[in-house]
């Protein structure tokens, strides 16, 4: 193994060990650190001794390459990362990296959805399944993911332990191993309560026939033993369907969205809805007052006396090119 490529293995198996990084962004580290240090090693250098023009010249080549934006936003991050660590760790006596402005990501607002949509959905929700376990289930998920604005991975492993009790609360687990409390509506504890005591009864019915007991509210056969992100990527399309909401607007994201955009729009503090979300960062969530800010513009633009006069004047359209 290189020098470089030791560096690169340490890195990642301090930040899988020591911060409990996600498996897949310690898989996004891999790919962006060794596509780096290719790089580096085509250009006959090390990463002990490289320069701040260096790193700059790599984001030159990525640049080259036609890589957007964010993706070389990233790579820089990563680079940023991993030369902290050899800091930290000894293994250089400066940082490189600390300097460098990176090209930034372009703001794009998140896709949500209103409030009429999401309620199709619910009401959708829990007519949609061959069984009436499936119809139960479907409820319960698209509930608690409105509800709590859970991530999608969050709200399919969930033990079934965070449920017992009527909880008010429900305790997750989020990105890197972080815990949140998340309250529960009265509609959603009614949901998670029907579903539970249907599973209860069900999974009481497997351990008869020998089947061992899953840890988890939405068990499954598969290898990771609950849903899958998949499968409730495509359970969502499904009852957006039955619903009449457009599929193509309808994912797992984009109900955490209406939830933070939909408490924002009534009056919650940011920061509530931070840490509701498990943002490490406010900046992260301050995307959602633009979120709003759009609306707000596109309410006006379309019910605003002098709009109004604007359009019939110009035959029906009011231009908002670059808004």
């Amino acid at each position: 193994m290189t020098r470089d490529a030791a560096w690169v293995d340490l890195f990642l198996e301090a930040q899988s060990a020591e911060l409990g990084a996600a498996k897949n962004t310690i898989l996004a580290y891999a790919r962006d650190l060794r596509d780096f240090a290719d790089w580096v090693k085509i250009q006959c250098l090390n990463l002990s001794n490289l320069m701040q023009s260096d790193i700059e010249s790599y984001l030159v080549h990525c640049d080259a390459q036609g890589l957007s934006r964010a993706t070389r936003a990233r790579r820089l991050s990563a680079i940023r990362q991993l030369y902290r660590f050899a800091f930290e760790e000894r293994l250089r006596a400066d940082n490189p990296a600390i300097r460098i402005k990176g090209p930034g990501k372009a703001q794009r607002l998140p896709k949500t959805l209103s409030e009429d949509e999401v309620s199709r959905l619910l009401d959708a929700a829990p007519n949609h399944g061959r069984t009436p376990s499936e119809r139960c289930r479907n409820a319960c998920l698209m509930a608690l993911l409105y509800a709590t604005g859970m991530r999608v991975s969050e709200l399919v492993s969930l033990p079934t332990a965070a449920a017992r009790g009527d909880p008010r609360m429900l305790l997750v687990r989020g990105k890197g191993g972080k815990e949140r409390m998340v309250p529960l509506s009265p509609p959603a504890r009614t949901a998670l309560a029907d579903w539970l005591a249907l599973r209860d009864a069900d999974e009481t019915v497997r351990r008869a026939k020998g089947h061992a007991a899953s840890p988890y509210l939405f068990a499954s056969s598969g290898a990771s033993g609950h849903l899958t992100r998949h499968r409730f990527y495509l359970l969502i399309k499904e009852i957006s369907v039955k619903a009449q909401v457009d599929p193509d607007k309808v994912t797992p994201h984009t109900l955490r969205h209406a939830f933070a955009t939909h408490l924002l729009a009534n009056g919650a503090d940011l920061r509530v809805i931070q840490t509701l979300l498990g943002h490490a960062d406010v900046a992260t969530t301050e995307i959602y007052t633009h979120v709003l800010e759009a609306r707000l513009q596109a309410l006006v633009l379309e019910h605003h006396p002098l709009a109004q006069a604007a359009r019939r004047k110009t035959g029906g359209n009011t231009s908002s090119d670059g808004q």
